[in-house]
């Protein structure tokens, strides 16, 4: 058993505590919470400057592009990060097991727990299986032509089966509204059973991505035009959130929303990914359209970041909103945990399991348990 303190502590499912105890088993289950440390024996506590809090939730990565840090270059657009993309398969297996090896470690580190994982490939399973994090596996599915649909479905649940075979969560989910036509939205729609508990969606990153749907024009409507696209992509829809309606009743989690506006995102779960957002298309979000207890946030990959840390990402949310010390730890916590169905974490209420991390600032993570 152990008794934990520091100058603040975050359960976030209630106030900050000053001074509070955090009792916990020795395998990490929350047994009680203390409001102070005044009635403790000095030797039965482990004192600690700076404030306890929850381990972080990773709401969005995309843990196997690992191997293309550096590889693409910054502030070169959406449209320029997508078809660099096309060459991410130019590197060996064993160059990709590595750095992906490397990455998930980063993430520990840096006090995350669980991660909402976008995958295209079975490439992470080797390293899930080890156990290290909780995973959320978002199959994601992608293809502009309306005879492709029934392949890239079946495609998606046998990748989706592999996942699950080996107790992950696993839901196929489209990319993007501009990468998936209307057909295969409402195929993705169907294919959602009883295992699945949210959809993941990349939603208005670009700016470009406004223009196609809602004046028809841009760099996106040529680009699509050039690869014969379906023109139901633009045609049948006037913004990017039409795709929601398509998607029907299902719990989802919109992921970037930089160019979105309040009356848009609705009271879906939502994801802010702020340090790839800067590097794709120096742009960021206005954070107060979100509802703070819906907001989520997430690194991207490194393919369009320098690191896996949440507290880099809640510096620069933090600059950029009014949220207080307590909302930010929920964004980067409780919401995401209860965004991916993750129920043993992102709080310290009894019974549950989520890991705690010491900040000691606000650029600084130490794990200790």
């Amino acid at each position: 058993m152990r008794f934990l303190t520091a100058d603040y502590l975050y359960p976030l499912h209630i106030g900050p505590l000053e001074e509070g105890v955090l009792q916990i088993s020795d395998e990490g289950e929350v047994v009680a919470i203390f409001k102070n440390r005044d009635s403790f024996l000095q030797e039965k506590l482990e004192v600690f400057k700076g404030i306890l809090c929850p381990g972080f939730v990773n709401a969005h990565c995309h843990l196997e592009l690992s191997h293309l840090k550096g590889f693409i270059r910054q502030s070169a657009g959406l449209l320029s990060f997508i078809l660099a993309m096309q060459k991410r398969n130019d590197f060996s297996q064993k160059e990709i097991a590595i750095a992906i090896d490397y990455a998930e470690k980063q993430m520990i580190e840096n006090g995350i727990v669980a991660v909402g994982d976008i995958c295209n490939t079975s490439h992470t399973i080797c390293q899930k299986k080890k156990r290290n994090l909780q995973y959320y596996n978002f199959i994601e599915v992608f293809g502009v032509k309306d005879e492709a649909v029934s392949q890239i479905i079946n495609d998606a649940k046998n990748l989706r089966d592999k996942f699950r075979n080996i107790g992950f969560k696993s839901t196929i989910s489209p990319h993007s509204a501009y990468s998936v036509p209307k057909n295969l939205m409402h195929r993705v729609a169907d294919v959602f059973d009883e295992e699945d508990t949210l959809i993941s969606i990349h939603m208005q990153e670009a700016l470009l991505e406004n223009s196609l749907f809602e004046n028809k024009e841009g760099l996106f409507l040529n680009w699509l035009k050039s690869v014969n696209a379906s023109s139901e992509i633009w045609q049948k829809r006037d913004t990017s959130v039409d795709v929601l309606i398509e998607l029907g009743h299902k719990r989802k989690l919109l992921v970037h929303n930089t160019f979105s506006k309040k009356d848009q995102i609705g009271s879906n779960y939502y994801c802010t990914c702020p340090k790839s957002n800067l590097y794709i298309e120096n742009a960021l979000p206005d954070y107060s359209i979100f509802d703070p207890n819906k907001l989520c946030v997430g690194t991207d990959s490194l393919a369009s970041n320098n690191s896996f840390s949440i507290l880099d990402e809640l510096q620069i949310i933090k600059e950029n909103s009014d949220f207080d010390l307590n909302t930010l730890l929920k964004i980067a916590s409780r919401n995401g945990a209860e965004a991916l169905g993750f129920d043993n974490l992102g709080s310290f209420e009894e019974g549950k399991k989520p890991g705690v991390n010491l900040i000691s600032q606000l650029s600084s993570v130490e794990v200790i348990a």
